[in-house]
């Protein structure tokens, strides 16, 4: 089943990123006293008495302000609690209650979503500080006393938390579906795709809605195999200037990305890589997910004997960090290539999840030291031990070595390659760590 998600909301410099820190477990979040730092939802992965969950950092809902960037944030945090199982509520101790605090209760009621009030920078012990209890003035029932900065109150704040989780079915996601995520700027063609595919060619299919979040999961099944199909479309509002439109492709695309095995990027074909383009694929390489570049609208293309390759060729040279995904070429209005994508997602699906024994590992990196020698600095040379995988999904690798400072960026993409010519490994990005001699294995 999907993780459950809570989002810390409240109004600027309450602590919020300071309590996602401590929550999660390592410094994630930037954390400086002053308002409207953290911009962006910011997501991190942890667990509590045995269940795993996401929790989202936002920037400060300002109830009414005409400032374009706290509007901004307030839209950010609205985003998340629209996808949040529980909504905690952070309040700050030392400021008191206050209008502000009042609104964003009122707002937060309006969500329908459960609420967890918690009054942060409660950093002494003993004596609870008078000025605690007004917040029962907000009608969100007990608050919770917390130190962000200490760690106190965080379990029965999370205690809280865990009680508004959905049941745990036992259920994992990866039942054998490949969580697929159609992701693109807007208008290159995403709802289309679906609805081809979701239309034709089908034994099993089933639309979605999810109650927290605002893609629309659709299951699908075919010979090939099972998958879950995550449309972001729907995310453009027509009231908003263009900026405002690019924004919300980016954030939406974040969700679907973190939530798929495979990544499908949609280029509009008479368009070209556009500088959107280019964040939105961006991010699924950042995020270690298997790809896939599909050029969409290829009917609408005047053609002669070598525009596709001219196409090729433009697509990598403008999305030159993922030459390891496969270009397809598609049209959704047609159905043109598009059956093609399903054996494409499981193969990328498939290479992603490829395991290398250390031993056929080494044997290909001792060709490749043979064949180019690893550099060397003032008269010291790089020394490669080992190397080994460390895990799948993205494929990682980890080489030991004599000193990381010698391991040029440019011998470690050799490696890759080298690595991608025995094993392929094709449409998944590989990470690559540094270790030298002494460093502790995790």
């Amino acid at each position: 089943m999907s993780k459950p998600i809570v989002a810390i909301v409240g109004r600027p410099n309450v602590g919020k990123s300071a309590l996602f820190n401590k929550l999660v477990g390592r410094r994630i979040s930037i954390v400086e006293d002053t308002p409207g730092v953290t911009r962006d939802r910011i997501y991190g992965e942890t667990d509590w008495n045995g269940r795993k969950f996401t929790l989202i950092d936002t920037g400060g809902i300002e109830p009414r302000t005409d400032s374009e960037i706290l509007t901004f944030m307030r839209e950010q945090a609205g985003i998340a609690v629209s996808h949040a199982d529980v909504i905690v509520f952070l309040t700050d101790i030392r400021t008191g209650l206050t209008a502000s605090d009042q609104e964003v209760a009122a707002m937060l009621l309006r969500s329908g979503k459960p609420i967890i009030l918690a009054v942060n920078k409660m950093d002494s012990v003993g004596a609870v500080d008078p000025d605690f209890y007004e917040f029962y003035n907000l009608g969100l029932g007990d608050p919770i006393a917390v130190s962000a900065v200490h760690g106190h109150g965080t379990g029965d704040l999370l205690d809280a938390c865990v009680k508004y989780f959905p049941p745990d079915d036992g259920v994992e996601e990866d039942d054998g579906r490949i969580q697929v995520a159609i992701i693109g700027k807007p208008n290159v063609g995403k709802s289309s795709l679906t609805n081809k595919i979701l239309g034709e060619q089908r034994t099993i299919v089933s639309g979605v809605a999810g109650t927290t979040r605002d893609a629309i999961d659709s299951y699908f099944e075919n010979e090939t195999g099972k998958y879950v199909f995550i449309d972001t479309a729907g995310m453009r509002k027509k009231s908003k200037v263009d900026e405002s439109i690019e924004r919300y492709s980016v954030l939406r695309a974040q969700m679907a990305i973190e939530r798929a095995d495979v990544c499908l990027i949609l280029i509009d074909a008479q368009e070209g890589v556009t500088e959107q383009d280019t964040k939105v694929a961006g991010m699924a390489h950042d995020a270690g997910k298997a790809s896939i570049i599909v050029v969409n609208k290829w009917d609408l293309i005047e053609k002669d004997g070598k525009t596709m390759d001219r196409m090729r060729a433009d697509v990598r040279r403008d999305l030159s960090y993922m030459a390891y995904a496969p270009i397809l070429f598609i049209s959704a209005a047609t159905g043109q290539r598009v059956d093609r994508l399903f054996e494409l997602i499981q193969y990328v699906n498939n290479q992603a999840s490829v395991r290398i024994t250390t031993g056929m590992l080494n044997s290909v990196l001792a060709d490749a030291q043979t064949r180019v020698q690893p550099p060397t600095d003032k008269g010291r040379r790089l020394k490669i031990y080992y190397m080994t995988q460390a895990g799948i999904k993205p494929p990682h690798f980890i080489c030991f070595c004599n000193d990381a400072r010698l391991f040029h960026f440019s011998y470690q993409r050799y490696l890759e390659n080298q690595i991608r010519g025995v094993f392929g490994l094709e449409g998944a990005p590989i990470r690559m760590t540094i270790r030298q001699k002494g460093d502790k294995e995790d």
